[in-house]
């Protein structure tokens, strides 16, 4: 529909009010799906009418087109569920369930049963997250304020919240105009026509044979528009303000509108608004897209991986909470002010080479990474001004490059780095080169490691960014081959997108609900888009200026912005609509020529930046004239390269004389001041922490460690293969991992934590039982809790509330948690044995922290961790249960070890063990999945491993742990999956060993001795499987690099237990588990009953910040003879080497 067309569609609905032909009113804008009257549906939603707001709603949006409009109808629906079981009226209650609710089902079906639960209640408030349910009304007043936010951040909405302005009767005025017009071209006008229809066009008849002066003509006064007391449409809304007459509604399927549109004009109105989701191929696929059904893990209302433990209570409560959709600003942004820029220089740093590229890391806020023209990479700590690390250039293996790039670095060495990025989980930095290559660092403490080298393009790589396709972190490339790349994190190559037919400059990925995708922009100024499949480009348009440009979104992913510069040096900055492939407004505001490339960067959903011109240039979004700029007090080169950190308070800008400035507002140097004031206050500390000294590595030389090591010159033993990284053969897109090169890393000396201040910690309340040690530990998935079991059987449940001290509401050690327990004051209290020494506890947490598995020697008992109600008990003793494990893609299977030693497949559903696994000879201590690689590992106390098919569950091998000489095959043995699914963490009171799940072998192990000489008692990986942590029954605990068991740090008992005292039991840490979310926290349980967690201190923030260690020609480490690192592992033929830090 054109916008004339759009508009006379207003003004009928002007018309229609003011003439009070309401329920009319309502249907146009219903059918139309211009205008969303919000007055309107608070009405009908505060009556009850749920018929009427739902066909209301379905002019506008439908049930799965987002997660918002997802959210809306499941809240609409949920209040009319609940408002049926608040009557009794369990008929109409099941039928709402069936009818209305079954479709949310399909996205999340643990979410429907939790829903379906509360027809077993007598009263739903019985529920401990219902119990604060009022009555009807007030339930719906919350419900509407909930609505509310969600259509004003509903992408479908946009700019139909807002009726156009134009005075009254306007329809009627345009029709008299239209009418005097008609009557000035009458041959002979009559004063007073008499207008009788406007069917026809108006004329006079002849009349005393001459003209008249002309009589304005007007409606008859029975047509003529009346006083009413009608609100002018334009504020229907309340806080809506009126708006210029907008645009004509965009396409929701923008990337096909793209594609349908082969001509797009150059500009479009400034009211056209850009659209959400993006098609997949195919006729089938562009019909579905048309209402795209989001994923799970997309929608505010079952986001269950990333949601606080009480689910249920956040998915029916009506009040908005902040793990449930985020409402974007609006888009009418209040009065721009300057203080919100970063604009005041706080510090300088000299970097030392022409910077070409920085990026922020998105979680610490003052720590940067600096890429420079000599293929340097640095991070900066700028809330100290330090240099943490700096990684010159290097080839980490040059016999693995190809031939043509060896020969290009021997003729021409030098190289620059062209984009640094971290991953978007802080864990990983990718840095591109301008020859071929592109290097990706593991990034831990104030450690870079070489994680990976890819030769990823012939010739430059121009541009990397990291992307989530299915879930996976990936690496994108893009390089002068006229080539976009996708790789996997482990450095294999997934897609390879050709079609450009000039060097490709730029790429943007980028996700609108389950649609992902690639921007991606060339030399010759084409912009095409790429989904994740070998079907081609979906789009292919002229960028302005048809040469080097840069493609990036708003931080909410709403708006889509390039920027660039054409040969002839023109600068061009824009803002695209996407649903027409057109550009929406251009920015004016810079010089007529530029000497290089122009670069952007836009912050907070307001404001965009280009460096030119020796400063830097700001904009608002919804302003094409240049707001501001900012010299930073001079020094800027010609094009300044910047970047915002992703609070938008700090910005970063490079400097002519090889530097870069650090520019903030009030917030940002809050921000700095702040990191000032905790270094400070760690640096006066009582006492720091204790690193060895030369002396004391020599005194400790047989102490700290021993690595074992696999003998690789036999046939029997396995190349280690770090990381899950498989050898390729040589070619160009061969990647390089951190074992393979030839340059080590150097050791680094041990950090020792052994007193109190040295770390965080905070103690469980009511923890501490002397009867019941903690038998079993965990943390909810969702990061807010812990849950702790005993071996009496009792499991109790420690949450952390959102606060000022806590905003996140996650689990600290700086923050003490709550007891929780539900107002019935019911114990979720296990079925106990007669015998209960003998007993082994088990327990085992669903994904969405809805329930709780656990057996103590009894039946095996499911609890619902909002009640604490057993929900059922299954698997009856003898045999008892010794392991739980739930099959990660179907809950209702579950995995459960037996004490006499049997593994049965149980499935919950139809209470029914659908297979037995048997091999093992005494009874099972661990149980893992691997979806990677379909396989079920088993342990057992007899110090076997199993390796079973996870669907035909049949036995692929067994092998025995490597024990010391005389040590009988006895002792619990744990099992844990790292994050790539492939290598295996198996701990045992003897051992810490990593198996390469592949091939079902050894291929690291550490043997604890002398200070670390004690048992193992309990190991886990961290949450980014980066580190693994280890208690001991002396107290200790100790932290490992997971690539290589490298010992970093250890935590020694005193600092954070009690001091013992005379004649007291001593206290063992029984089990340690880590935080899902936070790779440096986490939690024992101790014999005494009682549960802490532990960080690391505010300054270091990260355990094992060592001091690197360097040989002397002689060969010797601080004056003992150098000894490989723990790392380096791979080259040794001894089984038994000595390694020492």
């Amino acid at each position: 529909m054109s916008s004339l067309s759009r508009e006379l569609v207003f003004l009928i609905l002007q018309f229609l009010d003011e003439e009070k032909f309401k329920e009319s009113v309502h249907k146009l804008e219903q059918e139309s799906g211009f205008y969303f009257n919000i007055k309107y549906f608070e009405e009908k939603a505060l009556a009850g009418e749920w018929d009427e707001v739902e066909k209301y709603l379905s002019g506008f949006t439908k049930v799965d087109d987002n997660r918002y409009s997802m959210k809306i109808f499941f809240e609409i629906r949920k209040q009319k569920y609940l408002e049926a079981l608040d009557r009794n009226d369990r008929a109409k209650a099941v039928e709402i369930l069936a009818k209305d609710l079954k479709v949310f089902a399909t996205f999340n079906e643990e979410l429907y049963k939790e829903i379906t639960q509360l027809l077993t209640l007598e009263n739903f408030r019985e529920n401990e997250q219902l119990s604060k349910y009022g009555d009807t009304k007030s339930a719906r007043n919350i419900m509407y304020t909930e609505l509310k936010k969600l259509i004003e951040a509903n992408p479908l909405f946009r700019e139909k919240l807002a009726f156009p302005s134009f005075k009254a009767s306007r329809l009627r005025t345009l029709i008299n105009q239209s009418l005097n017009w008609q009557h000035q071209l009458c041959k002979n006008p009559r004063p007073n026509p008499d207008i009788k229809t406007l069917f026809l066009d108006h004329s006079c008849n002849a009349a005393n044979g001459g003209a008249r002066a002309l009589t304005p003509v007007n409606l008859p006064v029975a047509a003529v528009a009346r006083p009413s007391n009608f609100v002018p449409l334009g504020v229907h809304g309340g806080p809506f303000q009126p708006t210029p007459a907008p645009a004509p509604a965009p396409n929701p399927n923008a990337l096909a509108g793209w594609m349908a549109n082969p001509n797009p004009p150059s500009s479009v109105p400034p009211g056209a608004v850009a659209a959400s989701p993006f098609p997949m191929q195919m006729q089938n696929q562009v019909n579905a897209l048309k209402h795209p059904r989001p994923p799970s893990n997309s929608l505010g209302l079952m986001d269950y991986p990333n949601a606080d433990h009480d689910q249920l209570m956040r998915r029916l409560r009506s009040a908005q909470t902040g793990n449930e959709v985020t409402y974007p600003a609006n888009s009418h942004h209040p009065s721009t002010s300057l203080d919100d820029l970063p604009r005041n220089v706080v510090s300088t740093m000299r970097q030392g080479s022409s910077v070409v590229s920085m990026d922020f890391h998105p979680a610490h806020h003052t720590l940067l990474a600096v890429g420079c023209s000599n293929g340097e990479v640095s991070l900066w700590e700028v809330g100290s001004r330090e240099k943490i690390v700096t990684e010159p250039f290097k080839i980490w293996n040059m016999s693995a490059c190809s031939i043509p790039l060896q020969g290009i670095i021997v003729k021409e060495p030098s190289i620059s780095v062209t984009r640094v990025a971290w991953s978007p989980d802080g864990n990983f930095i990718g840095v591109s080169f301008t020859k071929h290559l592109i290097h990706v660092y593991a990034y831990q403490g104030s450690d870079l490691r070489q994680h990976l080298e890819i030769e990823a393009h012939v010739g430059r790589v121009n541009d990397l960014a990291f992307a989530h396709p299915n879930k996976q972190i990936c690496i994108v490339t893009c390089g002068d081959d006229k080539l976009i790349k996708v790789w996997d994190i482990s450095g294999k190559k997934l897609y390879t997108f050709e079609g450009h037919e000039a060097s490709v400059y730029s790429i943007c990925p980028h996700q609108k609900e389950n649609i992902q995708f690639i921007f991606s922009t060339a030399l010759d100024g084409k912009i095409k888009a790429w989904l994740y499949d070998n079907v081609g480009s979906r789009v292919d348009y002229d960028a302005p200026g048809q040469w080097c440009t840069t493609m990036a979104y708003s931080t909410d992913g709403s708006r889509l912005f390039s920027c660039g510069t054409s040969k002839d040096g023109d600068s061009f900055l824009v803002e695209w609509n996407e649903s027409e492939g057109a550009l929406k407004r251009t920015y004016v505001g810079f010089r007529k020529k530029s000497s290089g490339v122009v670069q952007f960067d836009t912050t907070r959903n307001r404001f965009l930046a280009v460096g030119e011109d020796n400063q830097v240039k700001i904009w608002d979004m919804d302003n094409t004239n240049m707001l501001t700029t900012v010299e930073a007090e001079g020094g800027l080169p010609s094009l300044p390269r910047l970047r915002f950190n992703k609070e938008g308070n700090l910005l970063a800008v490079s400097t002519a004389d090889n530097g870069f400035k650090i520019l903030a507002n009030a917030d940002g140097l809050r921000t700095l001041r702040a990191y000032e004031a905790r270094s400070h206050e760690a640096s006066k500390a009582s006492i720091e922490m204790k690193v060895s000294t030369s002396a004391m590595v020599s005194a400790l030389t047989p102490v700290v460690g021993k690595m074992e090591h696999m003998d690789t010159s036999s046939p029997a033993r396995p190349t280690p293969i770090p990381n899950g990284i498989v050898a390729m053969s040589r070619s160009i897109e061969k990647p390089r991992n951190l074992e393979a090169v030839v340059d080590k890393p150097k050791p680094l000396e041990l950090t020792e934590i052994v007193d109190p201040t040295q770390c965080r910690q905070v103690t469980m309340p009511d923890s501490k039982d002397s009867v019941s040690k903690v038998a079993r530990l965990l943390y909810t998935n969702s990061g807010v809790g812990v849950l702790a079991l005993g071996a009496n059987g009792v499991q109790r449940l420690w949450k952390w509330s959102r606060n000022e001290q806590n905003p996140t509401g996650k689990a600290t050690a700086s923050v003490t948690p709550q007891h929780w327990q539900p107002n019935s004051g019911l114990l979720m209290a296990n079925d106990v044995s007669e015998n209960p020494e003998a007993a082994v506890p088990c327990i085992a947490l669903s994904k969405n922290d809805s329930y709780v598995m656990s057996a103590c020697g009894g039946k095996v008992s499911l609890f619902n961790m909002m009640t604490f109600k057993v929900m059922t008990t299954f698997m009856p003793p003898p045999p008892a249960s010794t392991f739980l494990a739930f099959h990660p893609q179907d809950n209702n299977i579950i995995a459960i070890g037996m004490e006499d030693s049997s593994i049965h497949i149980y499935n919950v559903r139809v209470d029914e063990v659908k297979t037995k696994l048997k091999g093992h000879q005494k009874h099972i201590t661990g149980l893992a999945f691997s979806t990677a690689l379909n396989t079920l590992v088993s342990s057992g106390a007899d110090a076997h491993l199993f390796f079973w098919t996870a669907d035909s569950w049949e036995k692929k091998k067994s092998s025995p742990i490597s024990l010391p000489p005389g040590k009988a095959p006895v002792g619990d043995t744990r099992v844990q999956f790292h994050n790539d699914q492939i290598h295996l963490l198996v701990s045992h009171e003897t051992q810490l060993a990593i198996y390469d799940a592949t091939k079902m072998e050894c291929i690291h192990k550490w043997v604890p001795q002398e200070a670390l000489s004690s048992p193992i008692t309990s190991a886990s990986y961290s949450c980014n499987s980066q580190l693994v942590y280890a208690s001991f029954a002396d107290g200790n605990i100790a932290v490992f690099d997971a690539d290589s068991l490298r010992l970093r740090c250890r935590i020694a008992p005193s600092a954070y237990m009690p001091q013992p005292t005379p004649n007291s039991a001593p206290i063992i840490p029984q089990v340690i588990t880590t935080h899902p979310q936070e790779p440096n926290q986490l939690a024992v349980g101790l014999s005494d009953g009682s549960v802490k967690v532990i960080e690391p201190s505010e300054a270091s923030r990260r355990w094992g910040v060592g001091v690197a260690v360097t040989a002397d020609k002689a060969g010797t480490e601080n004056g003992r003879p150098s000894s490989s690192s723990a790392a380096n592992n791979n080259n040794s033929n001894s089984d038994h080497q000595q390694i020492q830090r």
